[in-house]
């Protein structure tokens, strides 16, 4: 019998085609028609009869029981309750077994209908706009036409109108023949009446002529005419309108008549009817008729994949689907009802209506017409509806389908770990033991800790010590992968070294933080472990994170040589402007210049002469030797400050001329020097370390006055209104320059604790510090319009009313701009990859074992 899952191979099938379902496939799937919106009974909690959770329709809701208890056990697999009329199957069979709802009338598909283009509008050739005022009753649309009755009446309403014209010169001709009679006047109400017949002919031929299929009609209209001409036509309105429409349209007939048209035409009338032409050679070919887009009969899916649990208290929570399947069942049973009772027809419409809005809301709650989406009790949030289960990230699709829920992997906050080794991560005791615990119950039955898995379980359970060695052996040698979402690009995995450590958070190497684009303001990463051996070796060999040291777009290095390490090492080896240049000691060697140092007598910028490890007297500091040390021995003394740029220039050239390892190896003591020295060196900031230029306000003022000159230029047409608001943000951008020039020639002659953090390159860039102590500048307006009105303000002296109000709405802009493109890029690389996925490049060995060696700047 086919209603056993469990009996199925869920991989048992060629490929998957996704098409519309036809009545009659609908009704093949269901295993009963739902009748009743009820679900639970409140005393008895089962099921209720031709309810939303019948057993009868979806199956039993305990293994091998029926309703009524009859039939109990597994020996009556598949006997079918005489009493209750309940299968006898495993309960799993609900997750499968579907239902119906049969509608009193058809509904449009909310899909075919409003989404763009849309379908049904392609296939009839009517506007989307159209077909919704027939599908809710707002218009009628004629269905069919009778030609030669329309014809008949044409010409009957032609002879009509001749004979009246003529009666009307034959009356007014006798009329003039009498004696005193007014001819000018006779003549005139002649013409009057002659005009008034053609009128009405006209207006009443038009509206004869207008009858032609897929015209709409107001009601009024259909009213009047379905009096005069009922025997022409017949019209109709709501989804059985566009039932009758679709069924009128012969497929093989069109796509041929569409396909001499489009070698006919061109330009934009082409284009139309390629599209047509596209959507019905679709159609034909898949073997769907066009009536299908409309629904008889509503799928009920089963009762386990829209589930209502009950919680503590006896209330139930159900899932949205529930809801929104009971409002079409009520409002279905209500028509139902009216329809028996003969109601009047616009009492039966506006419940043909509410139909259609419910079944729409049950398909896709997201796109109902005019935004009357179903609300939660409530009225907080929109119900999730059929369509909202399956698109987007958290859609069965991409969730459940695409996306992987893996054993072996665990998820925490990241922070830094500034005492690892670059391969290295560090692993909380805790995660690392429920990660590697299959590892670790193996290794206790090795040792002979424990006898069997159930004991080895239970030593972990009590949290035994002995455990903790062996974790330590398991994890000895062994890689985990790291993971931190969004991954853009392959440094988002990388392989790491586990090192146990207390506490709940993973700690990160602060040098690998570039690839995987982190930081430590409660940022989360992903574990995964490879199991297999082959997945162990990748790890080590090709993962690592110290084997994946340069940018994959284009070879720079990759080490994050950055904040506190920069401004470490800058502290070291800057030389203040307070202290002159001229050698204060000389001394024999490098170690007699440290003990100095670290005998108080010196301090680490002051310059002296000292004969180095190589042999040269150089004038350098204590800190600049003891930076050299940490470089490869016989790398060349480098006698000045470094600031970031110099940083990374000097990681690439040790990745050059020593490889990678060598560079790993450095970039791990350039760290450690760094984040010691800028412990030692206590610097901070302040309010005082930030001082306003003196020329500010002179700059501000000349800004003032020559935007007043070119207001008083317009004023007196000398310039366009185009001009002005060129030549006055050209003024304030010219008056921003010379500001962000003083303010950078005063702070790089200031002496303090921000100054060495700005300039060293750790933090914070010049135009920050403009913003703080120069001039806010010139905004933009949501278009990217220069706002002509400056912030004139900085930070430190505070903005005024309106400069806060232009302020905050350029950060507004930022920040939506930010968030736009996010979306779209990422939508954008989720294509490409979609796209690109089985494309392989595949080249032929040339048998070349040397390569050209070629330099990055050619």
């Amino acid at each position: 019998m086919a209603d056993y899952l469990h009996e199925k191979n869920a991989s048992d099938f060629d490929a998957i085609q996704l098409s519309i379902a036809g009545p009659e496939e609908i009704l093949s799937w269901s295993h009963g028609e739902v009748l009743k919106p009820e679900t639970i009974n409140y005393r008895t909690q089962k099921p209720e009869k031709d309810g939303l959770f019948d057993e009868r329709i979806f199956g039993p809701t305990k293994d091998f029981e029926c309703y009524c208890g009859k039939y109990k056990g597994a020996h009556y697999r598949g006997v079918t309750c005489d009493r209750c009329g309940v299968l006898v199957a495993r309960a799993i069979v609900r997750r499968e077994r579907m239902g119906h709802i049969a509608l009193a009338v058809p509904v449009t598909h909310v899909w075919f209908l409003r989404r763009t283009p849309s379908s049904i509008g392609l296939v009839l050739n009517m506007t989307a706009k159209n077909l919704e005022k027939i599908t809710y009753f707002a218009n009628y649309a004629v269905t069919s036409v009778d030609e030669d009755k329309k014809e008949e009446y044409l010409r009957e309403m032609e002879t009509a109108y001749e004979n009246n014209k003529a009666a009307i010169k034959q009356k007014f001709e006798e009329m003039a023949s009498q004696e005193g009679q007014d001819e000018q006047a006779l003549a005139q109400q002649r013409d009057q009446e002659l005009e008034e017949a053609e009128q009405t002919y006209t207006t009443e031929r038009a509206k004869l002529e207008s009858l032609v299929e897929k015209a709409l009609l107001s009601e009024q209209d259909y009213r009047e005419l379905r009096d005069q001409y009922s025997d022409v036509f017949s019209a109709q309105t709501g989804a059985e309108a566009i039932k009758t429409l679709l069924k009128n349209i012969d497929l093989d007939q069109t796509v041929g008549e569409l396909r001499e048209a489009a070698q006919e035409t061109q330009g934009q009338r082409q284009r139309k009817i390629l599209k047509r032409l596209k959507k019905l050679e679709g159609m034909q070919k898949a073997g769907i008729k066009p009536e299908w887009m409309i629904v008889e009969h509503v799928p009920v899916i089963p009762p386990e994949l829209r589930p209502m649990v009950q919680l503590t208290g006896g209330r139930f929570a159900t899932s949205d689907l529930n809801d929104l399947y009971r409002r079409v069942i009520n409002r279905n049973n209500r028509l139902k009802k009216l329809i028996d009772l003969n109601a009047p027809e616009v009492i039966c419409r506006n419940e043909m209506r509410m139909l259609q809005e419910a079944v729409d809301a049950l398909i896709d709650n997201s796109h109902v017409r005019g935004g009357r989406a179903v609300n939660a009790a409530g009225g907080r949030r929109k119900l999730k509806s059929l369509s909202d289960q399956l698109r987007g990230k958290q859609g069965r699709f991409r969730q459940n389908l695409l996306g992987k829920r893996v054993d072996y992997s665990g998820r925490s906050v990241i922070v830094s770990g500034p005492d690892l080794q670059l391969h290295q991560c560090g692993l909380p005791k805790m995660m690392a033991l429920d990660l590697f615990k299959p590892f670790v119950i193996g290794k206790l039955m090795e040792d002979e800790t424990a006898h069997n898995v159930k004991a080895a379980s239970q030593m972990i359970d009590n949290n035994e010590p002995i455990i903790w060695d062996a974790l330590d052996a398991v994890i000895e040698g062994k890689y985990v992968l790291l993971n931190r979402a969004p991954t853009l690009h392959r440094l988002g995995v990388q392989a790491f070294q586990p090192v146990l450590v207390e506490g709940k958070a993973i700690q990160l190497h602060p040098l690998v933080c570039g690839g995987f684009n982190a930081d430590f303001d409660g940022d989360q990463m992903a574990v995964h472990i490879p199991l297999s051996d082959e997945a162990q070796t990748e790890a080590r060999e090709i993962m690592a994170s110290d084997k994946n040291l340069l940018y994959p777009l284009d070879g720079t290095v990759m080490v994050s040589i950055m904040q506190d390490m920069v401004l470490g090492a800058y502290y070291m080896t800057y030389q203040p402007p307070s202290i002159e240049e001229t050698p204060q000691h000389s001394y024999a060697s490098e170690s007699e210049a440290i003990y100095a140092y670290e005998a108080g007598s010196i301090t680490l910028q002051t310059p002296n002469s000292v004969v180095c490890d190589d042999g040269e007297i150089r004038i350098t500091t204590v800190g600049r030797i003891l930076f050299n040390q940490i470089l490869p021995n016989d790398f060349s003394f480098r006698n000045h400050t470094f600031i970031k740029s110099d940083l990374t220039k000097l990681a690439t050239e040790i990745f050059n001329r020593y490889g990678m390892d060598v560079l790993g190896e450095v970039a791990d003591r350039i760290k450690e020097t760094g984040f010691e020295y800028a412990t030692n060196s206590g610097l901070s900031t302040g309010m005082d370390d930030y001082i306003i230029p003196d020329a500010k306000a002179k700059i501000v003022q000349e800004g003032e006055d020559r935007a007043s000159e070119i207001d008083e230029q317009y004023d007196q047409g000398l310039i366009t209104e185009e001009e002005r608001y060129r030549l006055t943000v050209d003024a304030w951008l010219k008056a921003d320059d010379e500001i962000k020039a003083a303010v950078k020639e005063d702070f790089q002659q200031q002496e303090n604790s921000t100054t060495i953090i700005t300039l060293s390159g750790a933090r914070a860039k010049m135009g920050a510090i403009n913003q703080i102590i120069g001039m806010t500048g010139l905004r933009q307006d949501v278009y990217g319009n220069t706002i002509e009105l400056p912030i004139k303000s900085n930070y430190k002296e505070g903005l005024d009313v309106l400069e806060y109000f232009t302020d905050a709405r350029a950060s507004r802009k930022v920040l939506i701009d930010t968030a736009l493109k996010t979306a779209d890029s990422g939508y954008l690389t989720r294509r490409l990859v979609d796209v690109s996925q089985d494309v392989f490049t595949v080249e032929d060995d040339c048998g070349d074992d040397e390569g050209v060696a070629m330099d990055r700047e050619e």
